[in-house]
């Protein structure tokens, strides 16, 4: 479903401010996957979505979806493929935009654009069966501004608009980080239901480890931009917080505490 072959991005390239982001990074995920990636601040984690997303260009490499080849392919054409979540519940939805709204902008992004009205009865229809699907009742306010919904909505809104339109691929970029505890814990559980619903080809950062072991049926790390670490079906599922941990001590022999504080 998705295929990346030797990525390599540098920032910064010739100055005393060069990094490598990604080092020849090589990745392949079947349809259904669901990956969790996890990795201290600067490891590329963040970096790998950009560029599977067409917002960052690598400088080496080649990326497919579906096999075909993403050369050239631009962010907004790449829409029709992938569905993203951000860290920042605001940065998914229009908020001077009613919900049902914002449904109908997700869902042309798959659908043919016609010049009749982007919410007919049949697709307000369809969008309350879908917001059903939250049970927080959003089904009943497809009218109200985005704006008004608190943080925990807006995001589970914006994963339900990501994930409606069934994408080839799911990407998640620690979309839970900026929520509560009771908040992110309801999103990490809509998560995982929407993503086995849709039998979804998902690739989820995540700096908390325990949602990393929880989730998913295979887990990478990543460090220096290389990806160190990688674990599927039965030793994914023997995985504890412990034992990645004692990975993570093997490959940064030189990281402060402040490093695993930050993937706990």
């Amino acid at each position: 479903m998705l295929q990346l072959k030797e990525i390599y991005k540098v920032f910064n390239e010739g100055s005393v401010d060069e990094k490598i982001a990604l080092n020849q990074v090589s990745l392949a995920l079947n349809e259904g996957d669901f990956v969790t990636v996890i990795g201290s601040n600067g490891a590329g984690k963040s970096t790998l979505l950009n560029v599977i997303a067409g917002r960052i260009v690598p400088d080496e490499g080649e990326i497919l979806i579906k096999k075909k080849s993403m050369h050239g392919v631009r962010e907004h054409q790449r829409a029709k493929y992938i569905g993203r979540v951000f860290q920042d519940p605001m940065a998914g939805t229009a908020p001077t935009l009613t919900i049902e709204e914002n449904l109908a902008i997700a869902y042309s992004r798959v659908h043919k654009r016609t010049l009749k009205p982007g919410v007919s009865s049949k697709r307000r229809l369809f969008f309350k069966e879908q917001l059903e699907l939250l049970g927080l009742g959003l089904e009943n306010r497809l009218t109200a501004k985005v704006g008004l919904l608190s943080g925990g909505e807006r995001q589970a809104l914006s994963l339900l608009m990501a994930t409606f339109t069934k994408p080839d691929i799911l990407l998640l970029d620690e979309h839970t980080a900026a929520l509560d505890p009771s908040r992110a814990e309801l999103i990490t559980n809509l998560t995982k239901k929407l993503v086995e619903n849709g039998n979804l080809t998902t690739l989820m950062i995540t700096h908390n480890m325990q949602q990393a072991v929880d989730l998913g049926n295979r887990l990478i790390m990543m460090d220096k931009g290389n990806i160190v670490f990688e674990a599927e079906g039965e030793e994914k599922q023997g995985l504890t917080v412990k034992s990645l941990l004692e990975e993570f001590s093997k490959i940064k022999t030189d990281s402060s505490l402040s490093d695993k504080t930050l993937l706990i």
